[in-house]
Protein backbone atom coordinates (compact mmCIF):
# COMPACT_ATOMS: atom_id res chain seq x y z
CA UNK A 1 0.00 0.00 0.00
CA UNK A 2 1.29 3.45 -0.67
CA UNK A 3 1.89 5.84 1.96
CA UNK A 4 -1.30 7.91 2.17
CA UNK A 5 -1.26 11.41 1.98
CA UNK A 6 -4.83 13.95 2.69
CA UNK A 7 -3.27 17.35 1.40
CA UNK A 8 0.27 17.70 -1.02
CA UNK A 9 3.16 18.97 0.92
CA UNK A 10 5.71 19.07 -1.78
CA UNK A 11 7.44 22.06 -1.32
CA UNK A 12 8.88 22.62 -4.65
CA UNK A 13 5.44 22.21 -5.65
CA UNK A 14 3.72 25.13 -3.68
CA UNK A 15 6.77 27.20 -4.07
CA UNK A 16 6.02 27.51 -7.73
CA UNK A 17 2.02 27.96 -7.38
CA UNK A 18 2.63 30.44 -5.23
CA UNK A 19 5.31 31.98 -7.51
CA UNK A 20 2.71 31.48 -10.69
CA UNK A 21 -0.07 33.19 -8.54
CA UNK A 22 1.85 36.15 -7.47
CA UNK A 23 3.02 37.19 -10.71
CA UNK A 24 -0.20 36.07 -12.64
CA UNK A 25 -2.07 38.99 -10.08
CA UNK A 26 0.64 41.43 -10.35
CA UNK A 27 1.80 40.85 -14.22
CA UNK A 28 5.40 41.05 -12.52
CA UNK A 29 7.76 38.74 -12.98
CA UNK A 30 10.00 37.45 -9.56
CA UNK A 31 13.35 37.27 -9.86
CA UNK A 32 15.66 34.99 -7.96
CA UNK A 33 16.64 37.97 -6.14
CA UNK A 34 13.74 39.94 -5.54
CA UNK A 35 12.63 40.01 -1.89
CA UNK A 36 8.98 40.15 -2.98
CA UNK A 37 9.74 36.36 -3.77
CA UNK A 38 11.90 35.67 -0.68
CA UNK A 39 8.79 36.93 1.59
CA UNK A 40 7.01 34.54 -0.69
CA UNK A 41 9.00 31.18 -0.04
CA UNK A 42 8.95 31.85 3.56
CA UNK A 43 4.99 31.85 3.31
CA UNK A 44 5.62 28.62 1.06
CA UNK A 45 7.56 26.95 4.03
CA UNK A 46 4.82 27.95 6.57
CA UNK A 47 1.88 26.27 4.32
CA UNK A 48 4.36 23.11 3.54
CA UNK A 49 5.03 22.76 7.70
CA UNK A 50 0.68 23.58 7.77
CA UNK A 51 0.34 20.74 5.27
CA UNK A 52 2.81 18.07 7.05
CA UNK A 53 0.60 18.73 10.34
CA UNK A 54 -2.52 18.31 8.59
CA UNK A 55 -1.11 14.67 6.75
CA UNK A 56 0.07 13.63 10.66
CA UNK A 57 -2.96 14.56 11.92
CA UNK A 58 -4.90 12.46 9.63
CA UNK A 59 -2.89 9.31 9.44
CA UNK A 60 -3.03 9.56 13.63
CA UNK A 61 -6.68 8.50 12.56
CA UNK A 62 -5.81 5.43 10.44
CA UNK A 63 -4.84 2.41 12.42
CA UNK A 64 -1.60 1.64 9.93
CA UNK A 65 -0.16 4.93 11.41
CA UNK A 66 -1.61 5.95 14.75
CA UNK A 67 1.11 5.71 17.45
CA UNK A 68 0.98 6.40 21.34
CA UNK A 69 -2.08 7.99 22.95
CA UNK A 70 -3.68 8.26 19.70
CA UNK A 71 -2.88 4.44 18.93
CA UNK A 72 -4.90 4.09 22.75
CA UNK A 73 -7.57 5.99 20.85
CA UNK A 74 -8.03 3.86 18.31
CA UNK A 75 -8.20 0.97 20.89
CA UNK A 76 -11.34 2.40 22.61
CA UNK A 77 -13.32 1.79 19.41
CA UNK A 78 -13.20 -1.61 19.60
CA UNK A 79 -12.58 -2.06 23.72
CA UNK A 80 -9.21 -2.46 23.47
CA UNK A 81 -6.70 -0.61 25.83
CA UNK A 82 -2.45 -1.07 25.75
CA UNK A 83 -1.35 -3.82 28.36
CA UNK A 84 0.40 -2.23 31.46
CA UNK A 85 3.60 -3.52 32.85
CA UNK A 86 3.19 -6.48 35.32
CA UNK A 87 5.70 -7.56 37.63
CA UNK A 88 7.81 -10.84 37.65
CA UNK A 89 7.26 -12.88 40.19
CA UNK A 90 9.47 -15.99 41.86
CA UNK A 91 8.50 -18.42 44.82
CA UNK A 92 11.17 -17.28 47.95
CA UNK A 93 11.87 -19.69 51.03
CA UNK A 94 12.27 -17.80 54.02
CA UNK A 95 14.24 -20.04 56.66
CA UNK A 96 14.22 -19.46 60.67
CA UNK A 97 17.23 -19.72 62.66
CA UNK A 98 15.76 -22.73 64.94
CA UNK A 99 12.43 -24.36 65.37
CA UNK A 100 9.79 -22.05 67.36
CA UNK A 101 7.10 -23.13 69.60
CA UNK A 102 5.03 -20.49 68.61
CA UNK A 103 3.80 -19.33 65.23
CA UNK A 104 6.01 -16.81 63.37
CA UNK A 105 4.41 -14.38 61.28
CA UNK A 106 5.79 -12.86 58.14
CA UNK A 107 3.69 -10.43 56.84
CA UNK A 108 2.81 -8.96 53.15
CA UNK A 109 5.32 -6.72 52.07
CA UNK A 110 8.38 -8.09 53.41
CA UNK A 111 11.14 -7.46 51.23
CA UNK A 112 14.25 -8.90 49.49
CA UNK A 113 16.52 -8.63 46.90
CA UNK A 114 19.14 -9.84 44.68
CA UNK A 115 20.73 -6.80 44.99
CA UNK A 116 21.59 -4.19 41.62
CA UNK A 117 18.30 -2.08 43.25
CA UNK A 118 15.84 -4.53 42.55
CA UNK A 119 13.11 -5.37 45.59
CA UNK A 120 10.93 -8.51 45.62
CA UNK A 121 7.85 -8.36 48.46
CA UNK A 122 5.81 -10.98 49.84
CA UNK A 123 2.59 -10.70 48.15
CA UNK A 124 0.48 -12.33 51.08
CA UNK A 125 1.36 -12.57 54.35
CA UNK A 126 1.95 -16.48 55.74
CA UNK A 127 1.99 -17.95 59.24
CA UNK A 128 5.08 -20.58 60.29
CA UNK A 129 3.84 -23.43 62.82
CA UNK A 130 5.16 -24.28 65.90
CA UNK A 131 8.75 -26.72 64.61
CA UNK A 132 8.63 -25.17 61.00
CA UNK A 133 11.68 -24.27 59.66
CA UNK A 134 10.76 -22.51 56.47
CA UNK A 135 7.90 -21.33 54.57
CA UNK A 136 7.83 -20.98 50.56
CA UNK A 137 6.12 -17.20 49.89
CA UNK A 138 5.43 -15.89 46.35
CA UNK A 139 6.91 -12.57 46.03
CA UNK A 140 6.69 -9.86 43.49
CA UNK A 141 8.84 -8.02 42.18
CA UNK A 142 8.35 -3.66 43.24
CA UNK A 143 9.40 -2.60 39.41
CA UNK A 144 7.20 -3.62 37.13
CA UNK A 145 8.38 -5.21 33.48
CA UNK A 146 11.16 -7.52 32.55
CA UNK A 147 14.21 -6.62 34.84
CA UNK A 148 12.60 -8.69 37.39
CA UNK A 149 12.39 -11.88 34.76
CA UNK A 150 15.44 -14.25 35.11
CA UNK A 151 16.83 -13.83 38.39
CA UNK A 152 18.49 -17.97 39.01
CA UNK A 153 17.77 -20.67 41.79
CA UNK A 154 19.28 -19.06 44.72
CA UNK A 155 20.33 -15.65 43.19
CA UNK A 156 17.72 -13.56 45.54
CA UNK A 157 19.52 -14.04 48.91
CA UNK A 158 19.78 -10.94 50.73
CA UNK A 159 16.78 -10.17 53.38
CA UNK A 160 15.95 -6.15 52.99
CA UNK A 161 13.24 -5.74 56.23
CA UNK A 162 14.94 -7.97 58.86
CA UNK A 163 12.96 -9.40 61.51
CA UNK A 164 13.37 -12.18 64.60
CA UNK A 165 14.06 -15.80 63.85
CA UNK A 166 14.00 -15.14 60.22
CA UNK A 167 17.80 -16.18 59.15
CA UNK A 168 17.87 -16.33 55.30
CA UNK A 169 15.98 -16.07 52.08
CA UNK A 170 16.19 -17.73 48.27
CA UNK A 171 14.69 -18.08 45.67
CA UNK A 172 13.67 -21.47 45.07
CA UNK A 173 12.07 -20.91 41.65
CA UNK A 174 13.51 -19.09 38.55
CA UNK A 175 11.79 -15.04 38.05
CA UNK A 176 9.73 -14.55 35.85
CA UNK A 177 6.06 -13.11 34.19
CA UNK A 178 7.21 -9.25 34.36
CA UNK A 179 6.82 -7.35 31.05
CA UNK A 180 7.00 -3.91 29.63
CA UNK A 181 4.31 -2.04 28.46
CA UNK A 182 3.14 -2.80 25.42
CA UNK A 183 4.97 -1.30 22.54
CA UNK A 184 2.80 -0.07 19.54
CA UNK A 185 3.27 -2.46 17.08
CA UNK A 186 1.92 -5.28 19.13
CA UNK A 187 -0.98 -3.56 20.35
CA UNK A 188 -1.93 -2.43 16.71
CA UNK A 189 -2.05 -5.95 15.57
CA UNK A 190 -4.38 -6.53 18.99
CA UNK A 191 -6.79 -3.75 17.92
CA UNK A 192 -6.95 -4.95 14.28
CA UNK A 193 -7.76 -8.52 15.45
CA UNK A 194 -10.27 -7.38 17.88
CA UNK A 195 -13.36 -7.26 16.50
CA UNK A 196 -13.07 -11.36 16.46
CA UNK A 197 -13.72 -11.55 20.02
CA UNK A 198 -17.01 -10.35 19.84
CA UNK A 199 -18.29 -12.97 17.98
CA UNK A 200 -20.24 -15.48 20.79
CA UNK A 201 -19.65 -18.32 18.48
CA UNK A 202 -16.07 -19.74 19.47
CA UNK A 203 -14.07 -18.77 16.48
CA UNK A 204 -10.44 -19.03 16.63
CA UNK A 205 -9.16 -15.40 16.02
CA UNK A 206 -11.67 -14.89 19.30
CA UNK A 207 -9.58 -16.93 21.20
CA UNK A 208 -6.28 -15.76 19.99
CA UNK A 209 -7.49 -12.20 20.53
CA UNK A 210 -8.65 -12.69 24.09
CA UNK A 211 -5.90 -14.75 24.63
CA UNK A 212 -3.16 -12.12 23.64
CA UNK A 213 -4.89 -9.44 26.15
CA UNK A 214 -3.82 -10.98 28.96
CA UNK A 215 -0.04 -10.38 29.16
CA UNK A 216 1.86 -8.08 26.35
CA UNK A 217 4.77 -10.57 26.56
CA UNK A 218 2.62 -13.36 24.63
CA UNK A 219 3.95 -12.76 21.23
CA UNK A 220 2.03 -15.54 19.32
CA UNK A 221 -1.06 -17.57 19.93
CA UNK A 222 -2.07 -20.35 18.11
CA UNK A 223 -6.03 -22.31 18.60
CA UNK A 224 -6.43 -25.78 17.74
CA UNK A 225 -9.17 -27.86 18.20
CA UNK A 226 -8.42 -31.70 18.55
CA UNK A 227 -11.66 -33.11 19.05
CA UNK A 228 -15.02 -31.44 18.92
CA UNK A 229 -16.00 -29.30 21.74
CA UNK A 230 -12.59 -28.96 22.86
CA UNK A 231 -10.05 -26.25 22.39
CA UNK A 232 -6.38 -26.05 22.91
CA UNK A 233 -4.31 -22.93 23.06
CA UNK A 234 -1.23 -21.99 23.59
CA UNK A 235 0.25 -18.95 24.08
CA UNK A 236 4.28 -17.83 23.23
CA UNK A 237 5.79 -15.43 24.96
CA UNK A 238 9.16 -12.77 24.18
CA UNK A 239 11.99 -14.25 22.49
CA UNK A 240 10.26 -17.74 22.48
CA UNK A 241 10.25 -18.56 26.08
CA UNK A 242 7.82 -20.82 27.31
CA UNK A 243 4.56 -19.39 29.12
CA UNK A 244 4.41 -19.26 32.99
CA UNK A 245 2.57 -21.44 35.22
CA UNK A 246 0.79 -18.18 35.80
CA UNK A 247 0.45 -16.24 32.56
CA UNK A 248 -1.59 -20.28 31.64
CA UNK A 249 -3.82 -19.63 33.92
CA UNK A 250 -4.83 -15.84 33.55
CA UNK A 251 -4.95 -17.11 29.76
CA UNK A 252 -7.32 -19.77 31.10
CA UNK A 253 -9.25 -17.51 33.07
CA UNK A 254 -10.10 -14.98 30.64
CA UNK A 255 -10.80 -17.37 27.88
CA UNK A 256 -12.88 -19.78 29.87
CA UNK A 257 -15.34 -16.43 31.11
CA UNK A 258 -18.74 -17.31 29.87
CA UNK A 259 -19.37 -14.07 28.54
CA UNK A 260 -16.88 -15.06 25.91
CA UNK A 261 -16.79 -19.33 25.93
CA UNK A 262 -19.56 -20.91 24.05
CA UNK A 263 -21.29 -22.88 26.38
CA UNK A 264 -20.13 -26.27 24.67
CA UNK A 265 -16.85 -25.17 24.81
CA UNK A 266 -13.98 -27.09 26.95
CA UNK A 267 -10.78 -24.95 27.02
CA UNK A 268 -7.26 -26.16 27.99
CA UNK A 269 -4.63 -23.83 28.11
CA UNK A 270 -0.71 -25.71 26.99
CA UNK A 271 2.57 -24.63 26.87
CA UNK A 272 3.57 -24.86 23.54
CA UNK A 273 5.67 -28.38 22.04
CA UNK A 274 9.26 -27.41 21.95
CA UNK A 275 11.26 -28.97 19.32
CA UNK A 276 15.39 -28.59 19.73
CA UNK A 277 17.33 -27.32 17.02
CA UNK A 278 21.06 -26.65 17.10
CA UNK A 279 23.44 -24.04 14.98
CA UNK A 280 26.98 -25.16 14.05
CA UNK A 281 28.42 -23.50 10.68
CA UNK A 282 31.88 -22.48 9.57
CA UNK A 283 32.60 -19.02 7.59
CA UNK A 284 34.65 -17.39 5.75
CA UNK A 285 35.51 -14.19 4.80
CA UNK A 286 36.80 -12.40 1.47
CA UNK A 287 40.80 -11.72 1.37
CA UNK A 288 39.73 -8.42 -0.27
CA UNK A 289 37.85 -7.16 2.85
CA UNK A 290 40.71 -8.27 5.69
CA UNK A 291 40.82 -5.13 7.35
CA UNK A 292 36.52 -5.25 7.98
CA UNK A 293 37.34 -8.85 9.59
CA UNK A 294 36.45 -7.91 13.19
CA UNK A 295 33.93 -5.85 12.43
CA UNK A 296 32.32 -8.61 9.64
CA UNK A 297 32.75 -11.32 12.69
CA UNK A 298 30.78 -8.69 14.81
CA UNK A 299 28.41 -8.63 12.42
CA UNK A 300 28.14 -12.65 12.03
CA UNK A 301 27.89 -13.27 15.82
CA UNK A 302 24.82 -10.43 16.05
CA UNK A 303 22.93 -12.44 12.43
CA UNK A 304 23.01 -15.62 14.21
CA UNK A 305 21.59 -14.57 17.70
CA UNK A 306 19.08 -12.70 15.74
CA UNK A 307 18.49 -15.54 13.25
CA UNK A 308 18.29 -18.15 16.77
CA UNK A 309 15.43 -15.26 18.16
CA UNK A 310 13.43 -14.76 15.05
CA UNK A 311 13.84 -18.90 14.48
CA UNK A 312 11.79 -19.73 18.06
CA UNK A 313 9.63 -16.46 18.36
CA UNK A 314 6.39 -17.57 16.56
CA UNK A 315 4.63 -21.04 16.46
CA UNK A 316 4.62 -23.76 13.45
CA UNK A 317 7.80 -21.81 12.21
CA UNK A 318 9.63 -24.32 10.35
CA UNK A 319 13.15 -24.78 10.69
CA UNK A 320 15.05 -23.39 8.01
CA UNK A 321 18.75 -23.56 8.36
CA UNK A 322 18.62 -21.25 4.58
CA UNK A 323 17.38 -18.15 6.16
CA UNK A 324 20.73 -18.39 9.01
CA UNK A 325 22.75 -18.89 5.38
CA UNK A 326 21.35 -16.00 4.06
CA UNK A 327 21.98 -14.00 7.19
CA UNK A 328 25.35 -14.89 7.80
CA UNK A 329 25.85 -13.94 4.15
CA UNK A 330 24.14 -10.35 4.48
CA UNK A 331 26.51 -9.81 7.37
CA UNK A 332 29.39 -10.21 5.35
CA UNK A 333 31.07 -13.46 5.18
CA UNK A 334 31.73 -14.37 1.85
CA UNK A 335 30.71 -18.49 2.35
CA UNK A 336 28.90 -20.12 4.95
CA UNK A 337 28.87 -23.98 5.14
CA UNK A 338 25.68 -25.00 7.59
CA UNK A 339 25.64 -28.60 9.02
CA UNK A 340 23.11 -27.26 11.61
CA UNK A 341 20.11 -26.92 11.62
CA UNK A 342 18.80 -28.99 8.80
CA UNK A 343 15.65 -28.15 7.47
CA UNK A 344 11.90 -29.39 9.83
CA UNK A 345 8.70 -29.18 9.18
CA UNK A 346 6.72 -28.07 12.26
CA UNK A 347 3.20 -28.16 13.33
CA UNK A 348 1.14 -25.41 14.35
CA UNK A 349 1.65 -26.35 18.03
CA UNK A 350 5.57 -26.68 18.17
CA UNK A 351 7.72 -23.97 17.89
CA UNK A 352 11.40 -24.05 17.61
CA UNK A 353 14.21 -24.07 20.79
CA UNK A 354 17.85 -23.48 20.52
CA UNK A 355 19.69 -26.16 21.92
CA UNK A 356 23.45 -24.87 21.22
CA UNK A 357 25.40 -23.16 19.13
CA UNK A 358 28.64 -23.74 17.31
CA UNK A 359 30.57 -20.89 15.04
CA UNK A 360 33.57 -21.38 13.65
CA UNK A 361 35.53 -19.13 11.45
CA UNK A 362 37.32 -20.65 8.57
CA UNK A 363 39.76 -17.30 7.58
CA UNK A 364 40.47 -15.43 4.61
CA UNK A 365 39.43 -17.02 1.06
CA UNK A 366 40.42 -15.12 -2.13
CA UNK A 367 36.91 -14.29 -3.72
Amino acid sequence: MSDLQFVDSDIEKTTTELIAAYESITNKKLFPADPVRLFVLSIATIIVQQRTLLNLTGKQNRLRYASGDFLDGLGEFVETTRLEATAAKVLVRFSLSAPQTSIIYIPSGRRVTPGAGIYFATIAGTELQPGAMHADIWCECLQAGTLGNGFVIGQINSIVDPQPWLARVENITISAGGSDREDDEPFRERIRSAPEKFSVAGPDGAYRAIAKSVDSGIIDVVVTSPSPGVVEIRPLMEQGEMPTSNVINAVLAACSDKRVRPLTDHVTVLAPDQVAFEVDFTYWISSDRMTDVAGIQSAVQFAVDDYVVWQKSKLGRDINGSELTRRILNAGASRAEVRLPIYYQLEPTQVASDDGVSIVYGGLEDA
